[in-house]
């Protein structure tokens, strides 16, 4: 998985946050974390919602029957930065709790690839849904 990340990360970097392949069309972030048991820098790409002003992620893991490991690492330490086309940006990971919004962001992501429609089929799991919001300058966001 490491080195097919790799790759994806150098084609981000490359094509200003544009990617082919199964991502082609789709918007997709590098999540820059630190691992939770290795505190060693992480970066994963993934495919995110826009929402107004956050980036909204999904723990899909494909439907496999456990979360990622990005998401263990970003509950961990929930300040991180993610890259979007050529800029960074800090921001703070919030779990969407409430059920509506959280169906809503799921539902909308489903309308943009229909493949996220398949994830929880494939799982007993509650697929988390995951807001990353802009870091404020005043404080914690």
């Amino acid at each position: 998985m490491a080195d097919h990340n790799a790759g994806i990360i150098e084609e981000f970097r490359a094509n200003n946050g544009r990617v082919g392949g199964y991502f082609d069309g789709a918007t997709v972030l590098l999540l820059h974390a630190v691992g939770r048991k290795t505190g060693l820098p992480r970066v994963n790409p993934l495919v995110y919602l826009p929402d107004g002003d956050r980036f909204v992620v999904f723990a899909t893991k494909g439907g496999a029957p456990t979360n990622p490991h990005w998401y263990h690492n970003l509950m961990a330490n929930r300040d991180v930065e993610v890259e979007v086309g050529t800029e960074t940006i800090p921001v703070r990971a919030r779990e969407i709790q409430e059920e509506d919004e959280r169906a809503d962001l799921y539902a909308r992501q489903v309308e943009r690839r229909p493949d996220f429609g398949e994830y929880p089929k494939r799982t007993n799991r509650r697929i988390p849904v995951i807001a990353l919001e802009r870091a404020r300058g005043d404080g914690p966001a």
